[in-house]
């Protein structure tokens, strides 16, 4: 019975304090017994003794077939990784004298990419000498903000980072799932 190979649980023998809190579906009310009594339980369960909170007063154990304690806890994580939600960000680039043409191709682009339930960056470059026309990157994407109001909300208003000026956009409402 003695599987000691995983160092993120103690296991049978290598558990080694006083007394421990067992618990489980085949132990029935939890209860603090010494650990040679538990370790003793679990033989004639033909099972594990596995530590699962080691910071506890005593620290508490579960008697498990512990190969299968690890197959259920793999796939707990993996549950848990796949309920997160992911966080797209897509960048839209416009110069400070975009004509209405590039600005209107780009605006539909932003639209499905809100409409996906992605986030959007847009931004305008400045390139050399062109930093003198800063009022009109923002007044562009002012006007980008104001044109997307149904389908998005602002979350960071137009900022200047270096040869840059930045804009966030947050879906107003939560993306339609794909079919």
């Amino acid at each position: 019975m003695g599987r000691d190979n995983s160092p993120e649980h103690k296991v049978n023998d290598a558990i080694r304090v006083r007394e421990v809190r067992i618990v489980g579906e085949n132990v029935g009310e939890a209860r603090v017994v010494s650990t040679e009594e538990a370790l003793h339980l679990a033989q004639q369960l033909e099972l594990d003794l596995v530590m699962i909170a080691e910071d506890a007063d005593p620290p508490v154990c579960r008697i498990v077939d512990y190969q299968k304690f690890l197959y259920q806890q793999k796939r707990h994580a993996k549950e848990q990784k796949a309920k997160m939600q992911k966080v797209v960000v897509k960048e839209i680039r416009f110069g400070p004298n975009t004509d209405d043409h590039d600005y209107q191709f780009k605006l539909r682009h932003a639209e499905r990419f809100l409409q996906e339930g992605a986030k959007v960056k847009a931004l305008v470059f400045f390139r050399g000498r062109s930093i003198v026309f800063k009022e009109q990157g923002e007044i562009l994407l002012l006007r980008f903000a104001k044109d997307l109001e149904e389908l998005a909300k602002v979350e960071q208003m137009p900022q200047l980072e270096g040869k840059r000026m930045i804009m966030f956009l947050a879906p107003a409402k939560p993306a339609k799932k794909k079919a």
